[in-house]
């Protein structure tokens, strides 16, 4: 598979243990670099803007906050393992559209799944020079009002994962 499309067992097409409920939750290694000097801690999201023409939105696949800056390096599904402290929020499938109500699904890293053709999902890692303190279940809305002003650096790689 083409470098810049996820592997199977991180979307749509993942089996086994990599599964729950019939969602892909098994969440990819991250590798942060070039960190500023005055980084606190991580937030990231990982978006699907091709999602808009199927949904009417953009599809949030997974909302973190809370990652302390020592942690540059975010092992396999780490969304899972607790082994990287961190804060989720909610996804798109704890909106009104999906009704999902198993944490496990809602606040936590569930793949890609695209029903219309591949999709290039975005992520996005920030820098920040603070803590957000934010709850597990908050919004992506809550999440970038908490950040304003407090974004040192951001950065964003598009990975691709097939229909």
């Amino acid at each position: 598979m083409n470098a810049n499309y996820l592997d199977d067992r991180y979307g749509k097409y993942a089996i086994g243990a990599d599964l729950h409920a019939g969602y892909p939750v098994t969440s990819f290694p991250i590798s942060i670099s070039n960190v500023p000097d005055d980084t606190v801690t991580f937030a990231l999201w990982l978006v699907d803007y091709d999602a808009i023409p199927v949904s009417g939105f953009t599809w949030i696949h997974w909302n973190v906050a809370d990652i302390p800056a020592t942690v540059t390096e975010i092992p396999e599904d780490a969304s899972r393992s607790g082994i990287v402290p961190m804060v989720q929020g909610n996804n798109s499938n704890a909106g009104s559209l999906v009704h999902e109500t198993d944490p496990a699904i809602t606040q936590h890293y569930v793949g890609p799944q695209p029903p219309n053709g591949d999709h290039s999902y975005t992520l996005t890692v920030f820098a920040l020079d603070t803590k957000l303190n934010l709850k597990p279940g908050f919004w992506l809305n809550e999440a970038r009002h908490a950040m304003a002003g407090h974004i040192l650096a951001q950065t964003s790689v598009e990975l691709r994962s097939r229909a």
